[in-house]
């Protein structure tokens, strides 16, 4: 009886078509591998490769599957391939869109606000980016990233080369650029990289042009590719992109399309987690060691509970002068600048636990559980409730606690 059950029983038949070389192609893997897990099986067939394929590959001309995901390899061939043999796909090309293939991918504007808010707190006034000049992600994540800059502060450029000038010119030379480009900018200045690959670019010019990194030039990049990132030296700070979510919505849409189903959007943008703070813009870029001192207290304590009082009694100066300094460097009084860490705390902790909120006001520093939801809603326009559910979606992407 079983074997009759099993004989009977046909899984989709569904081809990844996703790049295994990266740290972000893989945790889009692993996001279907979830969503997976919690459903019915599919039959899958991944392609594993690193490039892009200008011909249609050999075997998908006579293939006759179930659903298609696509990272890389969205030729026009292939669009056309898909729409003519009518196979559902989903869309998670960093490179290339089109209007007939629903599109999931990371909110790369919101990426690069992310990044200008971390620069900021460490109160940086001069920023610049290092991307690609001719791909839309990063051209999105430098937008992002200059348009979230506020009144004094200044961006300084970008320097973007070719996305493949490794092939047409030597790495020396295109170090040699990154390099002079770096010197001619004001400093203290955070740089922004379009991701982690070119921020271990960045880093290294800056110790060819004896750039102190984070004193002089701050280098942030994007995915946290984790060992990108400890290649540095100093390791660097990333942007931490959601991209499990994108898998995981990605198979949870083809599920719905394979049943029949439509998408009710055309394109849907995951946005950042968060960023992993590491050596590369580990510093105040402010001369001024009491200030400097008062914003470490806060940053270390803030979640104790303290008050101004508390950090004047380990940073001795009066409440005006302090005011002013925050004000002149952060644009907001000391008390803004407590309550901005504890609703980072509160959002860390809804995003990667599921304690209960009174636990979550304690550990962030609240007396009281309802001022903490007050307080908030009015920074972030949702409920804890709503943010957590945002955040986390349907298949809690973060471990729990």
């Amino acid at each position: 009886m079983i074997d009759q059950l099993l004989a009977m029983t046909r899984y989709p038949h569904v081809a990844l078509l996703i790049e295994t070389a990266s740290i972000h192609a893989r945790h889009i893997l692993r996001g279907i591998a979830r969503y997976l897990n919690a459903h019915e099986p599919w039959s899958l067939f991944v392609l594993e490769y690193s490039g892009v394929e200008e011909s249609l590959p050999r075997w998908l001309r006579n293939w006759r599957g179930d659903g298609l995901i696509c990272r890389l390899g969205l030729t026009p061939r292939l669009i056309e391939h898909l729409r003519q043999q009518k196979v559902p796909a989903v869309n998670l090309d960093d490179f290339h869109s089109n209007p007939w293939l629903p599109l999931i991918r990371s909110d790369d504007a919101a990426i690069g606000r992310l990044a200008a808010e971390h620069l900021r707190q460490r109160c940086f006034r001069h920023f610049a980016f290092c991307g690609f000049r001719e791909l839309e992600w990063s051209r999105q994540r430098r937008e992002g990233f200059r348009n979230a800059l506020k009144s004094g502060e200044i961006f300084c450029g970008a320097y973007e080369s070719a996305w493949d000038s490794w092939r047409s010119r030597s790495w020396e030379r295109e170090q040699e650029d990154i390099e002079h480009w770096l010197g001619s900018l004001p400093k203290p200045v955070g740089v922004l990289a379009c991701n982690d690959g070119r921020g271990r670019h960045v880093v290294d010019a800056c110790r060819r042009a004896n750039l102190a990194v984070p004193e002089e030039v701050a280098v942030i990049g994007v995915d946290d590719d984790a060992l990108l990132c400890e290649l540095c030296n100093p390791p660097l700070s990333s942007v931490i992109t959601s991209a499990e979510r994108i898998g995981y919505e990605a198979a949870a849409l083809l599920d719905r399309l394979m049943e029949g189903g439509q998408p009710p959007l055309r394109q849907k943008l995951i946005p950042p987690l968060g960023v992993r703070t590491r050596q590369s813009t580990d510093v105040l870029a402010v001369d001024d060691p009491e200030f400097t001192a008062a914003v470490r207290c806060i940053r270390e304590h803030a979640c104790r509970g303290i008050r101004v009082r508390d950090v004047l009694q380990q940073v001795p100066q009066s409440r005006t002068l302090l005011e002013r300094k925050f004000r002149q460097y952060l644009g907001h009084s000391p008390q803004a600048e407590i309550r901005a860490v504890q609703l980072r705390r509160v959002q860390q902790l809804l995003a990667e636990t599921h304690l209960p909120l009174h636990r979550i006001a304690a550990l962030a520093g609240y007396k009281y559980v309802e001022y903490m939801s007050v307080a908030f809603k009015r920074a972030t326009g949702q409920t804890p409730g709503d943010y957590r559910h945002h955040v986390q979606s349907a298949s809690s992407f973060c471990a729990r606690r």
